[in-house]
């Protein structure tokens, strides 16, 4: 069986016993029943999630994965592709968005080259996986080959299980990639079958001709590709993106490792979308860290099922979502696995009226 083949075959629905033992910990703590909210679901979640009673969150692992792409040339970005390059390097000197927010919740950033077009010095902090120098311009034909995307995800699925050597509690995605906003809109559409202009935004910040050009630009590589939103792979080969494809496999191979997988924004909902479309008992792996900005962000979320833990207008991509989200998902495992219960504090409980 292929590598692809194998991950999905180890996914499977998270035992109840796991969120039962959790639930029953957290009715005991000292607080009202319920009172933490949202912080009680997600450690419920992590804890069926990782097949854990007392999952602890020590190793914390964000994925920021970059690529190119060729639908760069028909304007749709306000940025020119070489900046991929030079953020990576950024990500490499310690001094982007998702380094200062992985540093503060202490998780370590894993910076991999997919697809990028320039060849990238080598750096001891930089995994090469490149599947080719970026994609092909899909307004003009398929993205990439079949091969090529099938390559992209057993790629990521290579990345994480590299890094579950060293130990994974928790990871997060990332990415990086200029004009990756436009493939993510066409597969958004696709699998939702959502119109283009309903899940298409400004990125990293178009004029409204820029998105106008841009929506026209995804309507005609979906009219040329003719993506089949039953066969995932054959959506990814022709409208996709190099990291996103990787993306997908760190997700599957997440899941399939039992360790729960933090979302970031809406090119890694792309991703979240081709893993679930792929096998949907993803779903029980992933949290929504937050809702992006990009219009599209909201309809893959409500299409997977997921349920963002804060809305802070974010729009940076890398990561940086996750890594806040990890913070949260800290939180919530320490409340349930630190805090006291009525009996060992020795605090009366709620008397029955």
């Amino acid at each position: 069986m292929d590598k692809i083949g194998e991950t999905i075959k180890l996914i499977t629905e998270p035992d109840g016993y796991f969120f039962a033992k959790a639930q029953k910990r957290l009715d005991n703590l000292t607080k009202p029943l319920g009172s933490l909210g949202r912080l009680e679901e997600l450690a419920k979640f992590i804890a069926a999630a990782s097949a854990k009673e007392n999952p602890e969150l020590k190793n914390k692992v964000i994925f920021t994965l970059a690529a190119d792409h060729g639908v760069a040339l028909e304007n749709v970005s306000a940025f020119p592709q070489e900046v991929t390059a030079q953020m990576v390097y950024n990500f490499l000197n310690g001094g982007a968005g998702i380094n200062i927010l992985a540093n503060h919740v202490g998780a370590r950033v894993i910076v991999a080259d997919v697809g990028v077009a320039a060849s990238l010095k080598p750096h001891p902090g930089l995994m090469i996986k490149k599947i080719n120098k970026g994609t092909k311009n899909m307004a003009r034909g398929p993205a990439m080959t079949i091969e090529e995307a099938s390559r992209s995800i057993e790629t990521g699925i290579e990345i994480f299980e590299n890094e579950l050597k060293h130990g994974i509690d928790i990871a997060g995605t990332g990415e990086m990639g200029i004009a990756n906003t436009t493939p993510s809109s066409a597969i958004t559409a696709v699998f939702t079958k959502t119109p283009v202009k309903d899940v298409t935004g400004c990125g990293t910040g178009i004029d409204a001709n820029a998105l106008d050009n841009k929506i026209r630009v995804i309507e005609k590589a979906i009219e040329i590709n003719k993506p089949n939103a039953s066969i995932p792979i054959d959506v990814l080969s022709k409208i996709g993106g190099f990291e996103i494809g990787a993306l997908a496999g760190v997700i599957l191979a997440a899941a399939a490792h039992k360790v729960p997988v933090m979302i970031d924004g809406f090119i890694s909902g792309a991703a979240a979308l081709i893993a679930y479309h792929m096998e949907p008992k993803t779903k029980n792996y992933m949290i929504a860290s937050h809702c992006s900005v990009e219009i599209g962000h909201k309809i893959i979320l409500d299409h997977i099922g997921l349920k963002p833990l804060f809305d802070l207008q974010l729009r940076l991509g890398e990561g940086t979502g996750a890594a806040l989200g990890i913070g949260l998902a800290e939180a919530a495992t320490k409340i349930m696995t630190k805090m006291a219960t009525f009996e060992n504090a020795g605090v009366s409980e709620k008397t029955n009226k």
